[in-house]
Formats: structure tokens, C-alpha cells, sequence
């Protein structure tokens, strides 16, 4: 595999329409493909390598802004260089590459946050970040982006543990077993964050709903149904 990763901006996936970036369960295909392109991206394949990038690439990048914020960038870079050099190893099907590669973000994640600690540095203005992507409907595109980060934010605005469980099982779509093994803890566990950031989001939402209704018509949805992220616990 050469060294030159085919790294792209990660807005350049992070902001595509929500529908294309969940998986259907009941298209098998997909699954199918996602498999057989990781056996290949751990023979050395870089197109199929790319193709896992352009895969896991948007959830772990909104992972690592909950975890990190504005230094998500950052920590994905160095996710995915520790994906390449590990992947050989890795033993699994896309499903459990989902959790090793959520995993591999939350650890860098951890050892980005102890660097800060201990040298100060200037955080980036997510702002301020390119977006290069030729946009076909630049409407519609705004729409999406506007609604794509509002759901995170509401979801980064929980206590850290709700918010890492309500994501990697409402917006990655995780068991509570795997989720836990991510976290490092028990299946029950992340169960009960689980239901308790979603709880909180939907008394915030329903909130919202009440005292914005009229000024939002028209709008970007910001609810989690809307960005299609599942409230189910079980």
C-alpha cells in the first residue's frame, strides 16, 4: 500500500445528503461489497481501501467532533494512519471494522486531549475550514449541513458518556455490545446512557418544537428523526 493516503477533506463526506450515509440492513449488496473491499484493502488494494475511506469515514469524523470538537481533523488523520498501518491485522467482517475503526478515533482522541494539556496550541475555527466540493445545489446543500451539524451539536451538548452511547447506537448504529466494547464498558451500561441522552434530547427537542414552531417553518430540521438517526435503546 503506498504511503500516500487518499486522504480527502473530511467535509468533503461528512456533509453529504444523511440518506446516503446510512446503510439500509435490508441491502444486503452493500454489505456484501463493504466485506469483500475490506479483504482486499488488507491484501493492499488502494481502491478498495478508498472505498472503506469513503465508507466509515463520515461517521468517524463526526465522532471525533463530538470527542474533540474543532480537532476532529486531526484525529481522524491520524485514525486512518493507524487504520492503514494496523489493517492487515485486523480480523473481521465491515460490522466489526466499524467498531475497531471507532475504537482506534476515541483513543486517539484521548491521547489528543492529553497532548493539549500539556502544550498549549491555537484550536481551529471549524468556520474557517474549506469545503472544495463542487455543489450541485448549493440550497439544498446548506440545508443538509446546517441540519447534519445541529444534530451533532445537540448530541455533543450531552454529558460525555450519554452522548458517545447515543451516537454509536442511534447514529452508527452499534449493538450495546459492541458500543460497549468501544467504551470499554458493559453492554447494560451503555444501554442506560443510551436511554438517558435520548431522553434528554427529546425533552430539549420537544422544548424547541414548542417555543420555535412558527420561527423554524421553512427551516433545516435539527431533530434527530429528520438527520434519520434511530431512538431506539434495544
Amino acid at each position: 500500500m503506498s504511503d500516500t493516503l487518499p486522504l480527502r477533506t473530511p467535509h468533503d463526506d461528512a456533509h453529504r445528503r444523511p440518506g446516503s450515509r446510512r446503510e439500509d440492513p435490508r441491502d444486503t449488496s452493500a454489505v456484501v461489497d463493504l466485506d469483500s473491499a475490506l479483504i482486499a484493502a488488507q491484501r493492499g488494494d488502494e481502491r478498495a481501501f478508498t472505498m472503506l475511506y469513503r465508507a466509515a469515514q463520515p461517521s468517524m469524523f463526526r465522532y471525533a467532533r463530538i470527542l474533540v470538537g474543532a480537532d476532529a481533523e486531526e484525529v481522524c488523520a491520524e485514525s486512518w494512519l493507524g487504520i492503514a498501518r494496523d489493517l492487515p491485522s485486523f480480523r473481521g467482517d465491515f460490522a466489526a471494522f466499524k467498531g475497531w475503526s471507532a475504537k482506534i478515533v476515541r483513543n486517539r482522541a484521548i491521547d489528543w486531549g492529553r497532548a493539549q494539556t500539556r502544550h498549549a496550541t491555537v484550536p481551529l475555527d471549524m468556520t474557517d475550514e474549506p469545503d472544495a466540493r463542487e455543489v450541485t445545489d448549493a440550497a439544498e446543500d446548506a440545508a443538509v449541513r446546517a441540519a447534519t451539524d445541529a444534530a451533532i451539536a445537540l448530541i455533543a451538548s450531552l454529558p460525555r458518556d450519554q452522548a458517545e452511547a447515543v451516537f454509536l447506537r442511534s447514529v452508527i448504529g452499534m449493538d450495546a455490545a459492541m458500543a460497549g466494547s468501544v467504551l470499554d464498558k458493559s453492554a447494560g451500561a451503555v444501554r442506560v446512557a443510551a436511554h438517558r441522552g435520548l431522553r434528554e434530547l427529546r425533552r430539549r427537542l420537544g422544548r424547541t418544537t414548542d417555543e420555535d414552531e412558527s420561527s423554524r417553518e421553512g427551516n433545516a430540521p435539527t431533530d434527530l428523526d429528520a438527520q434519520g438517526m434511530s431512538c431506539e435503546t434495544d
